[in-house]
């Protein structure tokens, strides 16, 4: 990369992105020191964000690296952790020259202050292939309130933060899908593909009364389908119980398919799903409002495996499109 090279968009960059976490030593090493409290365990995510396949070639370069940032700190939060610290890999577009890593590095330096998350280190290259942005995020959770998918019990009320289905409907808005919406509803939906809310106060909060969890990032029903396979489970959805925001129920009206692809498949929500025990929900939702968040029962894990959904008090039915975003 032309200009100031590599060493030097680091220090003008990304260094200042450092400030007041003695472990990243000014990013002048290659490796970062990170304390964890007695008590508490290191929490370690990482994901990778490539250009026409979570994010549109032409997409913001600062509303990039906020959306590669928040959808690391989603996973932490699904963890039931707090996170500490972050770094960034940035394979940045040749062609694009430095102006491109200008603008990414103000949106990483918002978010970073935002959700108060130090940038301890990383790496940055320049690529002739498409931008890729690879983030990886540290958390700590107290030992033994871990939120995992494998401790779901029979009888669980399965729940879900905020609305579901408004960032694939995002990208279908920006490929030029859902033309009878309103501006107001099409700007709400693609703000919600690009920049996701990762529940990083929901979380710890639902550590102790939570018992599986994780984070809607391929579709509402495959990732509920993780949940029953690696806690030996099934799980019934009732469809008219998940939560759409206004925008999200307006293209659902104008196209009813969309409710069983879009929303239910679509991810790219960055919700979090997680079982309770009946007797705990109260509590569950109480935590959540305290952060200002909503959360909705939206089914039940039952006996058997897969997911099933169940719509205006029927009897539940196997689902037979494509449950989640597969990547192969």
């Amino acid at each position: 990369m032309a200009g100031r090279g590599e060493f030097g968009l680091i220090a003008d960059l990304f260094e200042p992105l450092a400030a007041g976490y003695p472990g990243a030593l000014s990013l002048h090493d290659d490796a970062a020191l990170v304390e964890v409290d007695p008590g508490h365990r290191l929490v370690v995510t990482t994901d990778a964000l490539v250009a026409g396949v979570h994010f549109l070639p032409d997409d913001p370069p600062d509303l990039v690296a906020r959306k590669a940032l928040r959808v690391n700190l989603s996973d932490v939060a699904a963890m039931g952790a707090r996170p500490v610290a972050v770094l960034v890999a940035a394979c940045f577009p040749k062609e694009a020259g430095e102006a491109w890593a200008e603008i990414f590095a103000r949106g990483l330096a918002e978010d970073v202050r935002g959700f108060g998350v130090p940038l301890i280190g990383g790496d940055t290259v320049a690529t002739p292939g498409p931008a890729t942005i690879t983030v990886t995020a540290l958390g700590q959770v107290a030992v033994g309130h871990e939120l995992r998918r494998d401790a779901a019990r029979e009888g669980d009320v399965l729940l879900v933060s905020g609305t579901i289905g408004d960032g694939a409907l995002g990208l279908l808005v920006q490929r030029g899908r859902c033309p009878g919406l309103s501006d107001a509803h099409r700007e709400f939906l693609i703000d919600r593909y690009r920049l996701p809310q990762p529940r990083v106060t929901l979380g710890p909060e639902l550590a102790g009364i939570a018992r599986a969890c994780l984070d809607v990032s391929d579709g509402l029903i495959g990732d509920v389908g993780h949940i029953c396979r690696h806690s030996g489970l099934g799980a019934v959805i009732d469809v008219d119980a998940v939560p759409l925001s206004p925008a999200a129920a307006a293209a659902v009206a104008e196209d009813a398919a969309l409710l069983r692809t879009a929303v239910l498949c679509g991810g790219d929500d960055y919700e979090l799903a997680f079982t309770v025990p009946a007797e705990r929900v109260g509590e569950a939702q109480a935590a959540a409002a305290a952060c200002g968040v909503t959360v909705t029962a939206i089914g039940v894990m039952v006996a058997g495996d897969g997911v099933k959904v169940r719509s205006a008090g029927g009897a539940p039915e196997a689902f037979t499109e494509s449950p989640a975003w597969r990547h192969f």
